[in-house]
């Protein structure tokens, strides 16, 4: 497992999966270790992935200040694995609240992003959030489900602040396009994988500047892609083609059936979809 150190001498890890050309993998949660993207539904087939576990995550170490778990504060921790990479620019996936980081990111240093694929992701960044309303407006959609009865209740008491863990197990299956097994055993790693005091200080107060971030990507040239679940909340399709207004030139796609986790209710539509997205950047150039 190759290590790095960040500018703050943190140890940051990341994992190699793959061959071929550098694709820079950002993971959410917030602060989820990066073991949950798997191969990210057989894309490592094409591709080779840097999947880095943020501070504080998986094999990375634990920051002496726990304030540089803020989103903005680790848009440093990125741009050091670039370098490290020996990449002068470089593609980059991010999923679900990494979409954050990754916007910074490409806000920061635009002549370091070749590419920027968002799955999932949030863009608070930006000024776009998620609401309870888009929730409620996603969960329709699932109401023929067999689980849907058993994991509604639970649902609303998470939005209303009254949830218990069981809750929280129980309304696994909205963020899934297809709830079966695998999805089952993938929702039941989450917790473990998750640093719970990170992810509350992730997107804490000062973390974002949207106009700033809007104003800067607004001159950005490098392709954005977009990829949106049919039935995911987070974001709405609707909500992912307001953010996609906001990126220059950016694409966006919407997977038939997909949720939250795009790559595994259908792995060969989605790493069609980002493959072909890939193709249309030019090779990245070594420093």
């Amino acid at each position: 497992m190759p290590v790095l150190t960040a500018p703050d001498g943190t140890a940051l890890a990341y994992h190699l999966l793959g061959k071929g050309e550098p694709l820079l993998c950002i993971p959410g949660g917030p602060m989820r270790a990066s073991a949950y993207l798997g191969d990210l539904g057989g894309l490592a087939e094409h591709r080779q992935l840097i999947r880095l576990d943020l501070r504080g995550t998986g094999e990375s170490g634990i920051p002496a200040d726990p304030t540089t778990y803020r989103c903005d504060r680790q848009v440093t921790d990125v741009e050091a694995l670039r370098a490290h990479l020996g990449c002068e620019n470089i593609d980059i996936l991010a999923h679900s609240a990494g979409g954050d980081l990754a916007l910074l990111y490409a806000a920061r240093f635009p002549h370091r992003v070749r590419s920027l694929t968002l799955v999932t992701a949030r863009a608070r960044a930006l000024g776009v959030d998620f609401t309870v309303a888009h929730r409620r407006e996603a969960a329709a959609l699932r109401s023929g489900e067999p689980w849907y009865p058993a994991a509604y209740r639970p649902y609303e008491a998470v939005w209303a602040g009254t949830a218990t863990d069981a809750d929280w197990d129980a309304i696994a299956p909205f963020f899934y396009g297809r709830w079966d097994a695998a999805a089952a055993a993938h929702a039941a790693a989450e917790v473990p994988q998750t640093n719970e005091e990170a992810a509350e200080r992730y997107a804490s107060s000062g973390a974002f500047t949207p106009a700033s971030a809007r104003a800067a990507l607004a001159g950005s040239a490098a392709p954005v892609l977009l990829l949106a679940g049919e039935l995911d909340s987070g974001p709405l399709p609707r909500v992912a083609a307001e953010i996609a207004a906001l990126l220059p030139g950016a694409e966006l796609i919407v997977q038939p059936g997909g949720g939250h986790y795009p790559w595994l209710d259908d792995p060969g539509g989605f790493t069609r979809t980002v493959t072909s997205f890939l193709s249309q950047t030019r090779p990245a150039r070594p420093r």
